[in-house]
């Protein structure tokens, strides 16, 4: 009879405890959001946030500059992996465009990333109890963003800025002396104003990872920097909003790069382990296809420029000569694809019809081996 009566009491407690798990799950899910809020302001940004706070809810935290793509998504997942609530930014940024770059023609895609961004919550929301949501869009103005002066695109022009030097000087910072500042200053007011508890980068713009890696720890901000694997195509082009402007052509050219690095990787994995050897096997196959397509009629042929490739340590970002492969290296280059010469009819020639010259940058990891 004890048998049975703790037999009883065991399956209650069991069935209780069950019953208390599903409430709370339950409960859990009716506190997500099933839509998200847009705020143009601070203020009302951070009431939310407040609130969430005193609810023990965290943040994960999306800059963007819109013309959303699945690489963004792929952060945004990762981010309601990890957190009750997601806050994505819409803002493109203009003090890190130089005064000569695509500011004006950057892609501005509002309807459609906002219907990819509900579509999205629609599958967060299907997943259930344990997946967060997106809360808040937050899609500033530039007054919002720079209430004091109109921000400045000049390497001298006035204004309050975050340099983290020399790490903003090398790499892309070379032909681009005003990126890194502008991308170090707008997360720092991003990060300001949504206070996140993690904030989402992708390995793809991995110089941008290092610099903002380093200016959260050097100026003491309590945020976790998480860093998701590259998005690429199925044949290996990394995605980018860059890339609706290169139309077929350019578009295939443009592999060079995944294939370059591809190249480079695998002599590391051989046991390569000179910066010769290694940038060599990239080189080689940047050279040769240039020269390939140097060699076709201008109306069949895509000519690029290579800004650089690089072999650097992975935390200071300084060329290496040797890789100690207890440490590892960050391979990564920059392609300028020109302006097609010329268009046949009906050609795929991508948004600006081929005229608009586009920057390619990709990288990868040369892992620490044993």
């Amino acid at each position: 009879m004890s048998r049975l009566v703790n037999g009883v009491k065991s399956f209650s407690t069991a069935a209780s405890s069950l019953l208390a798990d599903a409430s709370a799950a339950a409960a859990r899910s009716a506190r997500q959001p099933t839509s998200f809020q847009v705020f143009r302001d601070v203020p009302e940004l951070r009431q939310l946030r407040r609130k969430l706070i005193q609810n023990d809810r965290t943040i994960g935290f999306v800059p963007t500059m819109g013309a959303l793509h699945e690489g963004h998504l792929s952060l945004i997942r990762e981010a309601a992996r990890e957190n009750t609530d997601v806050f994505v930014s819409i803002y493109v940024n203009p003090t890190q465009f130089g005064i000569n770059e695509d500011l004006s023609s950057y892609p501005r895609t509002w309807d459609s990333d906002v219907k990819k961004l509900k579509k999205l919550n629609e599958e967060l929301g299907s997943l259930g109890a344990g997946t967060g949501r997106i809360t808040a869009i937050f899609a500033p103005t530039s007054k919002v963003m720079y209430p004091t002066l109109p921000p400045s695109s000049e390497i001298d022009g006035h204004g309050s800025f975050v340099t983290i030097t020399p790490l903003s000087r090398k790499l892309e910072g070379v032909s681009r002396p005003v990126f890194f500042r502008g991308v170090a200053t707008v997360c720092m007011k991003l990060f300001n104003a949504t206070t996140p508890d993690r904030v989402y980068f992708g390995q793809k713009d991995v110089q941008q990872s290092v610099i903002i890696k380093r200016m959260v720890k050097d100026f003491l901000i309590d945020t976790e920097v998480r860093i998701v694997a590259t998005a690429r195509e199925a044949d290996g082009l990394a995605l980018s909003s860059r890339n609706v402007y290169l139309g077929a052509r350019r578009r295939i050219v443009g592999l060079t790069l995944h294939k370059a690095l591809s190249a480079a990787v695998e002599a590391y994995q051989a046991g390569k382990t000179s910066r010769d050897d290694i940038l060599g096997a990239a080189r080689s196959i940047a050279e040769r296809v240039l020269s390939e397509q140097q060699s076709l009629p201008p109306s069949e042929r895509a000519l690029y420029e290579v800004d650089y490739i690089s072999l650097a340590d992975p935390e200071s970002l300084e060329e290496l000569d040797l890789v100690d492969p207890k440490k590892g290296a960050v391979l990564s280059t920059a392609f300028k694809m020109a302006p097609l010469e010329e268009t046949k009819p009906g050609e795929d020639c991508g948004l600006g019809d081929g005229k608009v010259p586009v920057r390619l940058i990709d990288n990868m990891i040369l892992q620490p081996q044993a």
